[in-house]
């Protein structure tokens, strides 16, 4: 196996639910493992998700984990997560309407300029998340 690129998301406390709710919109298979899995199951946040992985059908891995206490936790918006590709089997479409509920759409997913259809929002969570649905060019 060559190198990759993932995603690895920091969370204050919610990792877990984060996690199961991106299982729901992509699929796949979760794994989780918590501090008290990795070390003592009596130290402090041995709840807290240590790492978590989420390999969907797609191809897409997804990792995550809950910051430990006294580590400073800022959500911020300069990092989005990105998803692009041809949709026709509406995988696209349906992912953004899965990751909009509850959250805030940025931009509404719609046909831009370069033409592309293309949309932004800000999932529950307080993730950014970028969607670029490829057109094909008839000639």
């Amino acid at each position: 196996m060559g190198s990759q690129l993932n995603p690895y998301i920091s969370f204050d406390g919610n990792a877990r639910q984060a996690m199961e709710f991106y299982q729901e919109v992509f699929g796949g298979k979760l794994e989780l493992g918590t501090a008290a899995d990795f070390g003592s199951p009596d130290a402090p946040g041995g709840d807290k998700v240590m790492h978590a992985r989420l390999d969907t059908p797609y191809g897409y891995t997804l990792m995550a984990w809950d910051v430990p206490e006294g580590v400073p936790h800022q959500p911020g918006n300069n990092v989005a997560v990105y998803l692009g590709g041809d949709d026709e089997g509406s995988e696209l479409r349906g992912h953004f309407e899965k990751l909009a509920a509850g959250g805030t759409v940025t931009m509404p997913l719609e046909r831009q300029p370069w033409g592309d259809e293309a949309g932004s929002l800000v999932d529950r969570f307080g993730i950014s998340w970028m969607v670029n649905i490829t057109q094909r060019q008839t000639t």
